[in-house]
């Protein structure tokens, strides 16, 4: 089932906490919110967001190797935690060769030096980090640039 005018947003460990955890990095809004920005400013280039979470790694690296089964056009991923210590999920994305933008709430450079290193971004083409919520927007922006796609008119 080729799904070509679909994109996956991938959301990692402890992101479902958004809205609770740690407002004042995070700020209020939720998951959900998340989930409706990135389908709104999907809409606008013609393409469907398929938004997903997990705290599992496996999981999400389930999920990658999904987005390529259905030729999923691209990928947007905040893998929390995991961008720091998971190779296999910077695998996973190379394996599946799905032009990827990694995106970070907070600015990752700026907080403890164990965050300033990510692996996701290595497989990634571009990263973003410290827009909060509205690095998403960005990150599917400037993935429909990389593709080529023009917002709806």
């Amino acid at each position: 089932m080729a799904e070509p005018d679909t994109i996956l947003v991938l959301n990692g460990p402890n992101l479902n906490m958004l809205g609770t955890r740690e407002p004042e990095k995070y700020g209020h809004a939720t998951l959900a919110d998340v989930e409706a920005l990135c389908r709104e400013t999907a809409a606008t280039f013609g393409l469907k967001a398929d938004c997903r979470q997990s705290n599992r790694e496996g999981e999400l690296i389930d999920f990658i190797h999904e987005a390529h089964r259905r030729k999923m056009k691209g990928i947007i991923i905040n893998a929390g935690g995991y961008s720091h210590t998971s190779i296999a999920l910077h695998d996973a994305l190379l394996a599946v060769q799905i032009p990827t933008v990694e995106v970070h709430v907070t600015n990752i450079h700026a907080r403890e030096s164990f965050r300033h290193h990510s692996y996701t971004a290595r497989a990634a083409f571009a990263s973003l980090c410290g827009f909060g919520l509205e690095g998403y927007r960005l990150a599917i922006q400037g993935l429909a640039a990389k593709l080529g796609i023009k917002p709806n008119a």
